[in-house]
């Protein structure tokens, strides 16, 4: 028996596999006239230097620009929930200024927001640790493999969108695989409907030390929940493993089961989209109903070759602040 909270079956362009995305779906090509326009803004900033964070896109006219991160808002409002933007012109602009368009373009998109709770609005993604993950070390700045997850799970206020800039790809691995959680849903219902309820319901998430030292370390929310008719995803099973373990409890077998399930069907690669992550590409996905991960990798011996991804955060709710 399937509980009334528990959303229907999700039969819209949210819910692919790989085998019904085209090669182009979520896909969009910047055109000449948009990479006119970023030349020109790369030397108008290198002529006015300013945090990268000041900037904004009011102060800039940038027509083909704005039309094309309106078809990029349109695909990741109405379409399958991804856009790869290929690219940024990185070798003619250089870094300082291909951080600033990305920046800029990214605002066109979305309200950037804090990325941890020291206030980062730009957060570099490498192996910068030489550490395993663990609570306090976030996964972003290992080279270990991320399993599928959604962004910031554990916090108060996730975000909805999730963007990176690839600077420098690693020397072999950190392939980005993308999933749709509305067709892992839809799949949980056909297969586990009796496991499915058990992730509408709360569980323990470890905070990651993001917080005062008078906070609370964990936090109870649902895996999934029905939000005004909306899935809405938090995810992350080695969070939920450590939550437990702060808080002094065990996951119940229905909890364990339903997780379980849940990453099985996630990880059949008839469900994700696998990207290789070239220099000067973009990715945003939605964070609410796409999980993602990255396989782990090599990196180069050369510090200035290492890989390196910048990464931000966009939510239209909620304070700026990291907690919302």
């Amino acid at each position: 028996m399937v509980s009334d909270e528990i959303l229907p079956v999700i039969d819209d362009r949210t819910a692919w596999t790989n085998e019904t995305l085209g090669d182009e779906d979520g896909r969009l090509r910047l055109d000449e006239g948009c990479l006119a326009e970023i030349a020109d803004l790369a030397r108008l900033l290198a002529d006015n230097p300013l945090p990268t964070t000041c900037l904004r896109p009011d102060d800039f006219e940038l027509p083909q620009c704005r039309a094309a991160m309106a078809r990029a808002k349109a695909e990741l409002d109405g379409g399958c929930g991804f856009v790869l933007i290929d690219r940024l012109p990185l070798n003619d602009i250089g870094r300082e200024a291909a951080i600033g368009v990305y920046w800029l373009l990214l605002a066109m998109v979305g309200r950037a927001v804090a990325q941890s709770w020291d206030g980062k609005m730009l957060y570099r993604v490498a192996d910068v640790t030489g550490k395993p993950p663990g609570n306090g070390i976030r996964p972003d700045v290992t080279n270990a493999e991320q399993n599928f997850h959604t962004d910031n799970s554990y916090n108060l206020c996730p975000p909805d969108h999730v963007a990176l800039l690839c600077l420098h790809p690693a020397r072999s691995g950190g392939i980005s695989r993308v999933a749709s959680l509305h067709t892992a849903h839809n799949l949980m219902r056909e297969r586990h409907a009796d496991l499915l309820a058990r992730l509408y319901q709360p569980v323990f998430f470890d905070r990651q030390r993001e917080h005062t030292e008078a906070d609370i370390k964990v936090i109870e929310r649902p895996v999934l929940q029905n939000e005004h008719g909306r899935l809405r995803a938090r995810l992350s099973a080695a969070l939920v493993r450590q939550g437990y373990a702060l808080a002094g409890r065990e996951l119940d077998p229905a909890g364990d089961a339903a997780i379980a399930a849940f990453y099985e069907i996630l990880n059949d690669p008839a469900l994700y989209k696998e990207f290789f992550f070239e220099p000067s590409q973009i990715q945003i996905i939605d964070n609410r109903y796409l999980a993602h991960k990255r396989t782990g990798f090599e990196d180069w011996p050369e510090p200035e070759r290492r890989r390196e991804l910048i990464r931000i955060w966009l939510r239209g709710s909620g304070r700026p602040f990291y907690n919302g």
